[in-house]
C-alpha cells in the first residue's frame, strides 16, 4: 500500500525516548508520595487512553478523563477546572491532533508529566488514501490533525497499533511509579495479549468477504480499513453530521454499485441524519461502526474490547463474510 509515513521509526523512537526520559524526570519525585498506597492521579484525555490508563494501571491507579461519557472528543471545551486540575495530575495521557482544547491546555499548563502516545507509534495519511487505493479527494482529510497535514491520529481502531501504545504507556507508568512497576509489566502484557487476540479474530474474520469496501459516515476507520485490506468510503471529514455535496453521494453510489456496498454505517455519539440520506439516496441499508472515542448507554459493549468485537460483527455483516 501506498501509505505515506509522516512519523519514521527513527523519530518515533528518539520522541518516545524523550517523553518518557521529561516524564520520569519530573515524576521520580513524585512516585515516592505513592509509597504509603496512595494512587496516582492520572487523567486521561478520552475514552481510548481511559481504557488504558484503567487496565494497565489497575488499582494503583485514579483515572479520570477529560471527556465526559457521551460527548463528542473533537468538539470538547474545558472548563477552567479541568485546566487547572492538569497541574496537579501526576500522569497525563492525552493524543495529541484530536482535541484541540486538550492539546492547549497541555500547552498552556506547561506540565511536563505528559505522554503524548502519537509518540509510541508511526502515524500516517488517510487524508486521500483509504484501505490503500488513492481516491483522488480530499473528503477524508481532518481540519486539525496536529502540525503534520493529514496525519491520522485514530491509532487506537487498529489493534496492533494500539498495542504498541499499550507497551509505551506501561513503560511510563513503571517509571514514575517504580514501586508497582511489576504489576504495570503483568496488566500490560495481560492487555497486549487480548489484543493480539482481537487482531488475530479481525484477520481471520475478514480475510474471506464478498467486498472489501465499506461506506461510513466518520472517516475514523483508515488504519483498521489498511490492516485488514478493507477500503473506507468516508461521506464526510471529522464531522460526522455534515451533509454531503449532491456530487459526494452520486459518488458514493456509483462505489456503492461498483464495490457491492450494502451498507453505511454511522456512529453512535452523532445523528445517523447523514447515514439515513445516502443510505435513501443509494438503495443501501444503515449500521452501526462505533468509532470508540467514549463508551455510553447506546454503545454495543462496556469496554474497548467488546465494542471492537461488536464492530467485527457489523464489518462481517456488511462485507459479506464467508
Amino acid at each position: 500500500m501506498n501509505v505515506r509515513r509522516l512519523i519514521s521509526t527513527a523519530a518515533v523512537a528518539g520522541a518516545a525516548a524523550l517523553g518518557l526520559t521529561a516524564l520520569t524526570a519530573c515524576s521520580s519525585s513524585d512516585a515516592s508520595d505513592h509509597k504509603s498506597g496512595d494512587r496516582l492521579d492520572v487523567v486521561a484525555s478520552f475514552y481510548p487512553m481511559q481504557f488504558l490508563a484503567e487496565r494497565i494501571g489497575g488499582d494503583h491507579v485514579s483515572v479520570s478523563s477529560l471527556t465526559k461519557p457521551g460527548v463528542e472528543p473533537h468538539e470538547l471545551e474545558l472548563s477552567p477546572r479541568q485546566i487547572g486540575g492538569l497541574t496537579d495530575a501526576d500522569f497525563i495521557l492525552y493524543l495529541k491532533g484530536i482535541q484541540p482544547a486538550v492539546d492547549d491546555a497541555i500547552k498552556q499548563s506547561e506540565s511536563e508529566n505528559t505522554l503524548d502516545v502519537t509518540t509510541l507509534t508511526s502515524l500516517e495519511d488517510h487524508g486521500t488514501e483509504v484501505g490503500g487505493e488513492e481516491h483522488g479527494h480530499d473528503e477524508h482529510a481532518h481540519e486539525h490533525e496536529g502540525e503534520e497535514a493529514g496525519a491520522d491520529p485514530h491509532i487506537w481502531l487498529d489493534p496492533v497499533k494500539y498495542s504498541e501504545v499499550a507497551k509505551g504507556v506501561g513503560k511510563a507508568l513503571e517509571k514514575t511509579d517504580p514501586d508497582h512497576a511489576a504489576d504495570y509489566r503483568k496488566n500490560t502484557d495481560t492487555l497486549v495479549n487480548e489484543l493480539g487476540a482481537l487482531d488475530t479474530a479481525y484477520r481471520t474474520g475478514l480475510k474471506n468477504t464478498a467486498t472489501k469496501t465499506f461506506i461510513t459516515t466518520h472517516s475514523a476507520f483508515g488504519y483498521l480499513a489498511e490492516r485488514y485490506g478493507l477500503t473506507q468510503e468516508g461521506i464526510a471529514g471529522i464531522d460526522p453530521e455534515a451533509e454531503p455535496s449532491p456530487a459526494r453521494i452520486s459518488a458514493l453510489h456509483s462505489v456503492a454499485e461498483k464495490k457491492k456496498v450494502t451498507t453505511v454505517f454511522f456512529e453512535t455519539l452523532a445523528s445517523d441524519k447523514t447515514a439515513k440520506t445516502v443510505a435513501r439516496d443509494t438503495g443501501l441499508r444503515t449500521d452501526v461502526l462505533d468509532p470508540l472515542e467514549g463508551i455510553t448507554k447506546a454503545s454495543k459493549g462496556d469496554d474497548y474490547i467488546e465494542v471492537m468485537k461488536s464492530n467485527l460483527a457489523a464489518l462481517r455483516t456488511a462485507l459479506g463474510a464467508k
